[in-house]
């Protein structure tokens, strides 16, 4: 019993040094941006969606850049190419624009915590901006999915749910013109 004991003593002793594991971070501390790995600095200053459109692209809102991808299968006037060209202009302009900002955001953020100089106050203040920077980029690409809707006829956006896979699953719930 004593034996038993000592070995579950010792195994105990032992285990969190064996369960001891690399963080998942462990890597990242070189990069020049902590928070942001180099895909995400990429997305954000190309203007790319990065998934914040699933709202809209998931309720039958298509997104531009996959309406002119597919502008020969959807049968696009050439006036509804021209407006979604303009729509996706629009939209990667702000986005990048505001992508760009939300970098150097991330990027003074990462400073003041390198050079010590990080406040309970800063912090808040710059977490507070980032928040609102990732809020307008997500607006942006909600708002071109909204505006490209009102481009396509019923049919085209029937289409383009088909074309993208989702016509296995519900149709969309909202087409509104």
């Amino acid at each position: 019993m004593k034996h038993a004991l000592r070995c579950v003593l010792a195994a105990a002793a032992i285990i969190p040094i064996a369960c001891l594991a690399a963080s998942p971070y462990a890597g990242e501390q070189s990069r020049s941006i902590k928070s942001l790995s180099q895909q995400e600095t990429a997305d954000y200053l190309g203007g790319k969606g990065m998934g914040f459109a699933k709202a809209a692209e998931l309720n039958g809102y298509p997104g531009p850049a996959h309406v002119l991808e597919m502008a020969d299968k959807l049968a696009l006037s050439a006036t509804q190419k021209a407006r979604t060209e303009e729509v996706f202009d629009k939209m990667q302009l702000r986005a990048r624009e505001l992508g760009a900002r939300l970098i150097d955001a991330e990027k003074k953020l990462d400073e003041s915590f390198a050079s010590k100089t990080v406040s309970r106050d800063s912090v808040a203040a710059s977490v507070n901006s980032i928040a609102a920077l990732q809020g307008q980029i997500r607006a942006t690409h909600l708002q071109a999915h909204l505006e490209q809707n009102a481009i396509l006829t019923p049919a085209q956006i029937a289409e383009y749910w088909r074309l993208r896979g989702y016509a296995n699953a519900d149709s969309p719930h909202h087409h509104h013109h």
